[in-house]
């Protein structure tokens, strides 16, 4: 079903190279293979390590010198398998920190594996990812982006593509739950071979250095939508290997690359894994099992530092809070840690991003209802639960103590004397893209959303996401909310660019205090064409804020 690399010694290669943390000297390159192999990049090794019946590397490449752009390739037990054989695409590159040149990011979340059928593939469009693809293989090595961040929604375990669901019928009984949604690991590892072999997506994760964090559909719609949500569904007899399958399988193709060397190396369940000598399977199941019980010790936030550009990325799924009274979108160690990390030694970035799976400011009157909706539930509703499950209510607006924390977080860090030039919380999930900015003093706050990448968007959709953005409507549902007993939020925001909808990417461009905005989107053409452009108002180093960009391209 899935193409792979030859190599005359007899393993394969399965995914990869994916080209992961990224810092001066140092890289990692993540690989999954066909048996286990000694895989080699740039004159550094690693074994594989094995999961049951399936083999992963992790490369720590090491070394390199700072600000350097280096070629490389792959071997497997001495055998050449990256790049392929007649590859049209140019070589993969290293490029590390450390360099003076613009710094620039590209974010997007909600992509869909290829459907094997014409019909479905056209229902859903080109995807954004493959189109910034072939492009960027046309430009020069030194203006490619300095990282991808995909901000949930990597692989759809609810909802396969037609030809996973036919492998499926092929395994088990679909006619029974849970159906045609993934059932266990072996079934995660062949909904990611399906999701990242196309070459456009191989070769741009091959040398882009790319983050990840999950989000509900990578392991089921509503995923720890609340108490009452948990409950049901841990009371199905499929969830537990469901679960377990979904936070090993995040682990090993997504978490794993997130962190740095120094932070790898402290964690206890690389540990554990590397030096099982064996099957690192019964590491990982106890490590998923403690987790999804809510007593692990695993954290899946991380932090990256790209030449001036602070990211933070915030796990908004897997640790939630869910008891009504305490819900809370992390637990409050992993809160405090993400607190530190964005506002310590602040003045030494240019720029903050915060990563967010799920947006912190939506449309304001969904905003409202969602935080209506929480404060019924806590009440006991059961209407209000229903409904809070059927419509998606679970934002963090839906987590009231969590949306005031952040906001108090970025307030504090833009108002300090040496505060970043600008703050940006990116997100995902919602199936459009949008600039919005909070009312702060100090250096300006954005919220930038990108969704989805490669997903379809009912008209419907498109419709209600305009109109929950319409100022009119905001105030009566406001004036609505107010009577419920529901309070004003202690912060407000506005519009400046969107909605969007489509396939889409979006495009982030630091130099020095100044940042762009660009908002890109599949077109009939088959390239990406820009719909939006916006320079985001940076506080200078005088402290005296420049004014938002008009630029806009509709």
């Amino acid at each position: 079903m899935v193409a792979t690399s030859p190599s005359a010694a007899g393993a394969r290669l399965l995914l990869g190279p994916v080209l992961r943390h990224v810092g001066a000297t140092t890289a990692t390159v993540w690989v999954q293979t066909s048996r286990p192999a000694q895989v080699e990049v740039l004159g550094c090794r690693a074994s594989t390590f094995t999961l049951g019946d399936q083999h992963y590397a992790l490369v720590e490449v090491c070394g390199l010198e700072p600000g350097s752009a280096t070629a490389y390739q792959v071997h497997l037990d001495g055998q050449l398998v990256w790049p392929r054989p007649g590859s049209p695409w140019p070589d993969s590159r290293i490029r590390t920190r450390g360099g003076n040149a613009p710094v620039r990011v590209v974010f997007g979340s909600c992509r869909r594996a290829k459907p094997d059928d014409p019909a479905s593939a056209a229902a859903i469009g080109a995807d954004a990812l493959d189109l910034y693809a072939a492009r960027m293989a046309t430009m020069a090595p030194r203006t490619w982006p300095d990282a991808l961040l995909l901000l949930g929604d990597q692989v759809y375990a609810d909802d396969p593509p037609p030809q996973v669901r036919r492998w499926l019928d092929s395994r088990r009984d679909t006619t029974v739950p849970p159906g045609h949604e993934v059932a266990d690991f072996t079934e995660y590892v062949q909904l990611y071979l399906e999701s990242w072999s196309d070459p456009q997506l191989r070769w741009l994760m091959s040398t882009v250095p790319t983050a990840m964090m999950f989000d509900d559909h990578d392991v089921r719609d509503d995923w720890n939508t609340s108490a009452a949500w948990r409950a049901r569904i841990t009371a199905a007899h499929w969830w537990p290997e469901r679960i377990r399958g979904a936070l090993i399988s995040y682990w090993v193709y997504q978490h794993l690359g997130n962190l740095s060397p120094q932070r790898r190396d402290a964690d206890p369940t690389w540990r554990a894994v590397r030096d099982a000598g064996g099957d690192a399977w019964p590491v990982l199941r106890k490590m998923a099992d403690a987790t999804d019980a809510g007593v692990g010790t695993t954290w899946w936030s991380f932090r990256w530092d790209i030449d001036g550009v602070r990211l933070v990325v915030l796990d908004t799924r897997s640790n939630r809070v869910l008891t009504e009274g305490r819900r809370a979108m992390l637990g409050d160690d992993e809160f405090c840690w993400a607190e530190r990390a964005v506002s310590e030694d602040a003045h030494q970035a240019d720029h903050v991003l915060v990563g967010s799976s799920l947006p912190w400011l939506l449309a304001p009157a969904i905003h409202d209802v969602q935080s209506a909706n929480a404060a019924a539930c806590a009440r006991g509703s059961a209407l209000g639960e229903r409904i809070r499950q059927a419509l998606d209510l679970e934002h963090w607006a839906a987590f009231e103590d969590s949306f005031h924390r952040l906001a108090t977080l970025l307030r504090r860090v833009a108002a300090d004397p040496g505060a970043p030039a600008t703050i940006s919380v990116l997100s995902g999930d919602v199936h459009h893209s949008y600039v919005a900015r909070a009312d702060v003093e100090g250096s300006p706050v954005y919220q930038l959303v990108s969704s989805p990448v490669h997903h379809r968007v009912p008209r419907y959709a498109t419709v209600a996401m305009r109109v929950a953005w319409w100022g009119p409507l905001a105030a009566v549902v406001r004036a609505v909310v107010r009577r419920f007993g529901v309070a004003d939020p202690t912060l407000s925001w506005r519009l400046l660019r969107g909605p969007v909808f489509g396939n889409a990417v979006a495009a982030l461009t630091f130099s020095d205090r100044r940042a762009e905005l660009v908002f890109e989107r599949s077109g009939p053409s088959g390239q990406l064409e820009p719909v939006s452009r916006i320079e985001l108002a940076g506080l200078s180093t005088t402290g005296r804020n420049s004014k938002a960009g008009e630029s806009d391209r509709r």
